[in-house]
């Protein structure tokens, strides 16, 4: 499928994409859950060029720390139409993150590879699991259990919410 026959819109949106503590180890993780994504820049270099199919820029950014995430959110701001986080090991604990987020008043979809609220015996459940989310309560969308494709799944969904000027609060035409 073309980019021009999935998208209502042409702008080139720029979307922001966060991964969390714990995702710069990808290739060594749990293959049952994370597959066979072998880094953290294949991951990244799979969603830049699946955002370019899109017709969006993708803008990838991953750190161990929150402070470094927080940073990267506030200088993002002005810059990016939305964001995509897969808060990794902030899930349960990243407030300060997930209050960043709320306050660029952009929209954002969490992700992970996992389906976090899943018993740690389904076939995509964590070792530890289930979560709660942090990040869920005020998420525009959540995409998970899908591996990588969570991001796509994200991705997709957050452009076609961004090309629908009603979708996002705006009034809707009759």
């Amino acid at each position: 499928m073309s980019q021009q026959s999935l998208r209502t819109g042409t702008k080139v949106h720029r979307i922001a994409v966060v991964d969390g503590p714990n995702m710069t180890n990808l290739g060594a993780r749990n293959k049952r859950v994370y597959g066979r994504i072998n880094s953290l820049s294949d991951l990244q270099s799979y969603v830049v060029e699946t955002g370019q199919k899109l017709g969006v820029e993708v803008e990838v950014f991953a750190s161990n720390y929150e402070g470094a995430i927080l940073e990267f959110i506030h200088e993002s701001a002005s810059r990016v139409d939305g964001y995509i986080i897969n808060p990794a090991g902030l899930t349960v604990v990243g407030e300060a993150t997930r209050h960043a987020l709320e306050e660029t008043q952009k929209p954002v979809v969490e992700v992970h590879f996992a389906n976090i609220v899943c018993p740690p015996t389904a076939p995509r459940g964590l070792p530890g699991g289930p979560w709660e989310s942090k990040f869920s309560r005020s998420a525009t969308g959540v995409a998970m259990g899908l591996r990588q494709y969570s991001y796509v799944a994200a991705l997709t969904g957050l452009t076609l919410a961004l090309d629908d000027e009603t979708f996002l609060g705006a009034p809707a035409v009759a």
